[in-house]
């Protein structure tokens, strides 16, 4: 019988950060009554399955008013495809409605997902050992665990409160360069950041671009969320401000449309030249990264994807107002639960974000917000939350994040108040 040592495998199979979801996983498998403001997936309310065979009638209809003949259709949907995909045009035209970004339909790589288009980002771009990936920090574990499952070193920037400083940006990467390692990304997500909520003004993103160009960085925007603020003030993304083709934009229809469908993209219009003169794009070569990864994605599940597209015409910040409105008052209902359940806050030395949007809240505590903790929440108070340890290579340990996505305002309220009793004994 053979035996191995879990210390001999990989260490993205056993590094506690890269397993930190199938620990939040686990938890709520064995509480499945308690309230979770740990969730960040969609609310399940917006769709059904009686949505996807009409969204695949829509698409199917599209193909045919474009020329397609009845055999390509059916090639289409039920044979492999090609790698990059077959929504590109779509997507291009959903980005320019939606984020006023121009985009080439051949820069366009649609993926399995958001976190198969940051791994083969990743790939791609740190080709040598040395080459190291900056990251804001607090940071989305997905990107820290592509990275680990890579062999990446991800140097963490910190976040101050008023999102990612330039500056700072600036200084880890002539800190990497001083160490005889290569800073080649940047990955950031400028609205409503996955923990903190922070979102970076218009003047850092503009001096964000002036940072990489000029410490020759390729900036990976991440915008899951940049459709649910809670004002309809534009906010203008990295991609629509880029004139040196410096951002990589990654982007998801899990939140926008839903996650059951896995499709993402990766908009990479970066020209690359070969040593005979040869000229592509960046994201026609990532896709000889993601053929040995998942061949292609689902056709089918971008014909679904396709046909919400077509159906919006091809406008997601149009077509997703009933979700911008019900998660602007999840996260009011957050918000004001908060200042009710923790009137003397200060004094315990308790403190909360105010994000303007998205999904998320980070709660500062007294006491440690550990898994211990977190146990005790669950069993004793039917409560789940995540603790902000699992985003920080080194810190976050007083803290935790409180997620308004997944629920009615009603059980927020609830969720909180159970919070409340938990803080008021152990603090």
């Amino acid at each position: 019988m053979v035996e191995l040592a879990r210390e001999s495998l990989h260490i993205s199979v056993w590094d506690p950060v890269a397993t930190s979801m199938n620990f939040l996983n686990e938890i709520a498998g064995r509480f499945p009554d308690a309230i979770s403001l740990a969730a960040g997936r969609p609310w399940d309310g917006f769709h059904g399955p009686a949505d996807l065979p009409r969204y695949l009638r829509v698409f199917e209809e599209h193909l045919a008013a474009s020329g397609t003949s009845p055999e390509g259709i059916r090639s289409q949907l039920m044979q492999y495809g090609r790698t990059n995909g077959v929504l590109g045009e779509l997507i291009a035209r959903t980005l320019a409605n939606d984020e006023g970004i121009t985009a080439d339909p051949e820069a366009i790589a649609v993926t399995t997902g958001c976190q198969e288009a940051m791994v083969i980002a990743l790939r791609g771009l740190c080709a040598r050992p040395g080459d190291v990936v900056l990251a804001v920090e607090p940071c989305y574990v997905g990107l820290s665990g592509a990275a680990r499952l890579l062999g990446i070193e991800v140097v963490p920037v910190p976040e101050g409160p008023g999102g990612l400083d330039p500056a700072a940006v600036a200084e880890a990467a002539r800190a990497v360069r001083a160490g005889g390692r290569v800073p080649k990304a940047l990955y950031v997500v400028p609205n409503f950041s996955n923990p903190s909520g922070v979102s970076l003004p218009t003047a850092a993103r503009r001096a964000l671009l002036d940072v990489a160009e000029a410490e020759d960085l390729i900036v990976l925007e991440d915008d899951p969320y940049g459709l649910f603020g809670l004002d309809d003030r534009p906010r203008t993304s990295l991609k629509a401000l880029d004139r040196g083709t410096r951002v990589v934009y990654l982007g998801s229809f899990a939140k926008s449309c839903f996650p059951g469908a896995r499709v993402g993209y990766l908009v990479a219009d970066q020209p690359v030249v070969a040593r005979d003169g040869r000229r592509t794009l960046l994201a026609q070569e990532l896709s000889a990264v993601k053929s040995m990864l998942t061949v292609n994605t689902s056709p089918v599940a971008q014909a679904v994807i396709g046909g919400l597209l077509v159906e919006s015409g091809c406008s997601l910040r149009a077509a997703a107002r009933e979700k911008t409105a019900f998660y602007r008052r999840g996260l009011r209902a957050l918000l004001a639960a908060l200042e009710e359940h923790f009137p003397d806050a200060a004094g315990r030395g308790i403190r909360w974000t105010a994000p303007s949007g998205g999904f998320f809240v980070v709660l500062e505590v007294p006491v440690p917000a550990d898994e211990k903790l977190l146990e005790l929440s669950a069993e004793r108070y039917g409560v789940l939350w995540t603790p902000m340890r699992f985003f920080y290579a080194d810190g976050g340990t007083h803290a935790l994040r409180l997620s308004c996505s997944a629920l009615e305002p009603g059980r927020i309220a609830e969720g909180v108040a159970r919070l409340a009793r938990l803080l008021a004994e152990v603090v």
